[in-house]
């Protein structure tokens, strides 16, 4: 919807003009203080957000996206199989930044054109811990060229790093051209939530009876918005659809983004869950104008956590509906995937504007920064 970028832009340019014109208005001798001063407060602002960011882990040429932080400080990574040459799929990493594949070299080494199995990683997308489980979402779309079989989540106890189940999504719940992204857990429910940001939608997993279902395929609050965004004066140019999810299981809420796209949608689960497609898109509220972020998660504080993708910023909107920035800069890199842990907000650097080929000598990182 370019009235919604129209909009986002307009309110930025109106803000800027009314800042000039009020400072066009102070005498020199107020211009120059207030200059300095801002300088102090744009210098201690600087200080205090580098003493509050912390490099986890770093990765030479192998792309992360997806992290996630178990209720005990374990992190677990994901790389997709975006390209050829992806060496493993889901590692675990240490206190000093080194990491090992998980749970076991044999889930990891599949290769493009192998053969495929239930004790193997395809093309891992997402990861994400909830008490003693690890689910890991393997969209089974390599290098988007569409789904090679079903998609599924492996589940993993955390205890035994064992593999406790695989759920197996139904023909109706996904298309050829999907690609499951993010998911989240519903323990209250027992449900999982999941985009679709191959081919717009939302789709659920019934825990407690296997059943998968499709919902809002297509809608407009799962599509994309626009066909590029702007980083750093240079179109990236893709039309990605439904991506981040948060989930607040206290109000019973699903919120859901698309990735190119500033609208912020929320949909009451038990509608998702019980209600007919008609009831569920009538229950869809646009909650607000956002940055265009990748993922999005829920804090604790009530606040839900997003990426401004196109100016290096972590923003998050309160439970009042406003937007704030928690951290920016260059330490900020397409900030792909959060988890939170002990008062830290954990990020990935995935830096997908700036990959053109190979990815052999960029550094993709693991980051965090205090809440």
């Amino acid at each position: 919807m370019d009235n919604k970028k129209s909009t986002y832009l307009n309110y930025g340019l109106g803000l800027a003009l009314g800042l000039a014109t009020f400072f066009g208005g102070c005498s020199p001798e107020k211009k120059e203080a207030s200059e300095e001063q801002a300088e102090d407060v744009i210098s201690q602002d600087s200080v205090k957000q580098e003493e509050s960011f912390v490099q986890v882990a770093e990765f030479k040429g192998q792309q992360v996206t997806g992290v996630t932080v178990t209720d005990h400080g374990r992190i677990f990574v994901n790389f997709p199989r975006w390209r050829k040459n992806v060496k493993y799929a889901v590692r675990e990493v240490s206190d000093d930044g080194s990491s090992a594949p998980y749970p076991n070299e044999e889930w990891n080494q599949w290769e493009i054109g192998g053969e495929q199995s239930d004790s193997v990683f395809i093309a891992v997308q997402s990861v994400v811990a909830k008490g003693d489980k690890l689910y890991v979402l393997d969209t089974r779309n390599v290098q988007f060229n569409g789904v090679l079989s079903t998609p599924r989540i492996f589940v993993f106890d955390l205890s035994t790093n064992q593999l406790a189940d695989i759920f197996l999504l139904s023909e109706e719940a996904y298309h050829s051209d999907s690609y499951t992204n993010d998911l989240r857990i519903d323990e209250k429910n027992q449900m999982i939530y999941m985009t679709d940001s191959g081919h717009a939608g939302l789709i659920l997993y019934n825990m407690a009876t296997g059943e998968s279902k499709r919902v809002l395929d297509n809608h407009e609050s799962t599509s994309a918005e626009v066909d590029h965004l702007t980083i750093d004066g240079k179109q990236w140019e893709r039309a990605v659809s439904s991506d981040g999810i948060a989930l607040d299981e206290a109000k019973g809420l699903l919120y859901y983004h698309a990735l190119s796209g500033y609208s912020l949608y929320q949909v009451p689960t038990d509608v998702l869950i019980n209600g007919s497609e008609e009831e569920v898109e009538a229950a869809v509220v646009e909650v607000m104008d956002t940055s265009a972020p990748d993922g999005m998660i829920l804090g604790t504080d009530g606040n839900l956590y997003l990426a401004d993708l196109e100016h290096h910023k972590i923003n998050y909107v309160t439970p009042e509906k406003e937007m704030k920035t928690l951290y920016e800069g260059d330490n900020v890199r397409w900030a792909d995937t959060f988890s939170i842990y002990d008062g830290y907000l954990f990020y990935t650097n995935s830096k997908l504007n700036e990959v053109n080929g190979e990815v052999d000598k960029m550094t993709f990182s693991v980051n965090k920064v205090k809440l």
